[in-house]
């Protein structure tokens, strides 16, 4: 029961889609910084191997890129099988967080855009999570299963602000492909749970917040944007002893947005 072993991830191994910046990197950080070796996946090599320098330089645990294009089917199952070689005997969390936005009015959302959204964001977390399958399972035990950490939002739970269809849809079936998955692999000593994130610094949410940082805010009970702290703590309470007996959740992280009298929604004139 004391706080040092409760949230203890000393010593896991974790893998972090969309690791290179932004909400993945974030959660990586909040990994390294405990103790944990991180592999972290982006389509940008160079990102990629920045961020995990940086990581590593801040220990105590490690950073490894992996850089890959999760839009590629291809591309996973090398991921995964250089994730095999590394680490023979599994890992112990995989955080789905990599993902792709298209905003347009609907009578010009483009096919080739819905297309994209839908297979990053839905597709391929399914995709990723069966091929680290075999991975997860080594390391889960019935005290202490693995654990697989989808990166959904807020927006695939209320009606978002923009007409970004395809991320919206993507992200509520998201959470429920979170719960389905939770259902099937608990007895395999895998859990699964989601994190639903509001407004947080990250590229996708640059323009949002350059246009309507204050409107945001004032939409926002907590009265503030979300930190990198506040995504870090989340992963970190799941993936650790803590979080070993929840399963099937979808958490949002969001200042209260959600409940707001006057919620940041499509109604509301940012």
């Amino acid at each position: 029961m004391e706080i040092n072993s409760l949230f203890n991830v000393s010593g896991k191994i974790a893998v972090v889609t969309g690791g290179g910046r932004g909400i993945g990197y974030m959660i990586a950080e909040g990994f390294v910084r405990n103790g944990a070796r991180v592999y972290i996946v982006s389509r940008s090599k160079e990102a990629c191997a920045n961020a995990a320098s940086k990581l590593t330089s801040i220990g105590p645990g490690e950073c490894i890129s992996i850089p890959a294009d999760l839009q590629d089917y291809e591309q996973i199952k090398a991921l995964v099988k250089e994730l095999e070689r590394r680490e023979p005997e599994g890992i112990n969390i995989l955080v789905n967080n990599s993902g792709a936005n298209w905003a347009a009015p609907l009578s010009e959302y483009p096919d080739k855009g819905f297309s994209k959204v839908i297979n990053l964001n839905l597709q391929r977390v399914f995709t990723m999570t069966q091929m680290c399958l075999e991975l997860l399972k080594k390391k889960g035990t019935h005290e202490d299963p693995a654990r697989v950490i989808n990166i959904g939002s807020i927006d695939g739970i209320h009606i978002p602000p923009s007409e970004t269809y395809a991320y919206s849809a993507s992200k509520a079936g998201l959470h429920q492909l979170t719960r389905v998955l939770a259902g099937n692999l608990g007895r395999e000593n895998i859990s699964v749970n989601a994190v639903a994130p509001g407004p947080f610094e990250s590229k996708m949410m640059r323009e949002t917040l350059t246009k309507y940082h204050d409107a945001v805010v004032s939409h926002t009970p907590l009265g503030r944007i979300g930190k990198p702290r506040d995504m870090a703590g989340i992963c970190l309470f799941l993936a650790s002893p803590a979080g070993s007996y929840i399963s099937g959740a979808v958490i949002p992280v969001d200042g209260g947005i959600l409940i707001a009298n006057h919620p940041y929604s499509a109604k509301s004139k940012l």
